[in-house]
């Protein structure tokens, strides 16, 4: 297969697009995570800047989506988050097969035909981010930030409802870079998010809590 075509430039104009032709979106957040590297801690209730990331997660979401939902694992996890506004919940269909199961069941959810989808523990996904991945999707099955040809953001991506669940229900491997290499990828270069983020904050990922740490004394 070739490497992904990083070519891609946003518009300058891309903003000004009408809204009547802007989709239905749908924010899909994961939570179902075992947090293993986090010492099984509920990494979606740490806080950056005195806010859980699950609560800046929604609030930047809220922004560009019509619709938010959590994707949890079961139904005791789902019931953690019953004090937030706002939201659906829903758990996984199928257990125990990691972001896989989380993106087939908030497709299946879903009322948008466009999905930007985020791990939980992006404590600081940019909703001018989120918008240009949306506006850049076209007729694509996704659009997915890519760094390298080697090295993409799939979830911090947006995808196309029907391919995405196409795939999902007929499907071997539980990766997700075989799954967008069988879609039709629109991949996003690092160089055209850096004009809306220059410092890439958007992509801050916490997986231990060494992460948590750092950014909470980065500033």
């Amino acid at each position: 297969m070739p490497p992904p075509d990083l070519s891609y430039r946003v518009p300058d104009q891309a903003c000004s697009e009408p809204a009547e032709l802007i989709h239905v979106r749908s924010g899909i957040i994961l939570v179902g995570g075992e947090a293993r590297r986090a010492d099984g801690m509920e990494k979606y209730f740490f806080e950056y800047q005195g806010m859980r990331f699950i609560d800046r997660l929604i609030l930047s979401l809220t922004e560009v989506v019509d619709e938010i939902i959590l994707v949890a694992k079961d139904p005791d996890q789902s019931r953690r988050f019953t004090g937030i506004p706002g939201i659906r919940c829903v758990n996984d269909i199928r257990k125990g097969i990691g972001p896989i199961g989380g993106l087939h069941a908030g497709a299946l959810a879903a009322h948008g035909d466009l999905l930007f989808v985020s791990a939980c523990d992006m404590p600081c996904v940019s909703s001018g981010v989120v918008e240009l991945l949306f506006r850049a999707i076209d007729d694509y099955d996704a659009a997915i930030p890519a760094w390298e040809a080697d090295m993409i953001e799939p979830l911090h991506a947006v995808y196309r409802r029907t391919p995405l669940l196409a795939y999902l229900e007929d499907h071997d491997s539980l990766s997700l870079r075989t799954m967008v290499r069988n879609i039709r990828a629109r991949y996003i270069p690092i160089a055209e998010i850096r004009r809306i983020d220059p410092s890439l904050t958007t992509f801050t990922n916490v997986n231990r809590l060494s992460d948590l740490h750092k950014i909470n004394h980065s500033e």
